[in-house]
This record gives C-alpha cells, structure tokens and sequence, in this order.
C-alpha cells in the first residue's frame, strides 16, 4: 500500500498535481477541479492538526468497525460521501489551491509520522500516523484519478 510518508510516493503524487489543469474535467462528482484542490487541502489540516471537525454520530456508531476502507488497498468508492466542513460548494482560484495543497503535502511528508495529529478523524474514530499516511494517499488519489490524472 503506499503512504503519503513514503519520499517516492509523495513525489509521484506532487506529479500528479502537475498535470491537471483549470480545465481538467471530474470524471465523477460534483466539484471541479479548483474545488477538488481546496477540499484535498482541506482534507490535509485535519490530518495535520490544524482543523478538527466535530464527530457525527453515525461515525461514533460505526466508524471504527469500518474504518479500514479509510486505509486499505481498495478504491474508494466513486459515491463516498465527504465531512460536510470539507464540502466545498464555492468557486476556488485554480493555481492557488494547486500551489496550497503541493505545499500541504510536502509539509505533512516533511513532518513525518511523529507530527500526525492524535485527533480523531471525523468519521472513523482514533487512526495511527501509519493510517493517516496510507488514508492519505488513498484520498489524494481517488481525487487525482477523478479528474483523470
């Protein structure tokens, strides 16, 4: 499985970035691809510490029976559905998200296992760094293969 900790796998995922564009097409889903950015950068101040979302209760109830879908080798599924306080609904500037999340990734690679937050995630419950890493990965390229890249 591979890990946003892993030097390689982050640089593949940094390419990756590269090549979408302000008018890449989602493949699936509702946002477009500055949108797409924002909610991955999103995504990244949860796992780094800097946002903390409240729990639902539907993932107190279940969360960490299925949390391994989070950080497993399996897709995700295309129909997911996303933590409302990371739903991004407004217009976003392309070149600026793509240039926020790049820098979020390579701080949180940067970082390393040690400066993961221990705050739960807000569906799944209490996750190890080595689960933060994988999950991710796991996130940034569901969202990467979205849009076709």
């Amino acid at each position: 499985m591979k890990d946003i900790f892993n030097q390689l796998h982050t640089e593949e995922t940094l390419n990756r970035i590269d090549k979408l564009s302000a008018n890449s097409k989602p493949q699936w889903g509702e946002m477009d691809v500055a949108q797409m950015l924002a909610h991955c950068s999103s995504f990244q101040d949860i796992a780094m510490g800097n946002a903390f979302p409240e729990r639902g209760w539907l993932g107190i109830l279940i969360g960490k029976f299925v949390k391994p879908i989070f950080y497993n080798d399996k897709p995700l599924s295309q129909s997911m559905s996303t933590i409302p306080t990371i739903l991004i609904v407004e217009e976003k500037e392309f070149e600026t998200e793509k240039e926020k999340l790049k820098q979020k990734i390579v701080t949180f690679q940067h970082n390393g296992p040690q400066k993961c937050t221990s705050h739960p995630h807000p569906f799944f419950g209490k996750l190890t760094p080595d689960q933060w890493g994988r999950g991710i990965y796991k996130h940034l390229d569901h969202h990467l293969k979205q849009f076709g890249v």
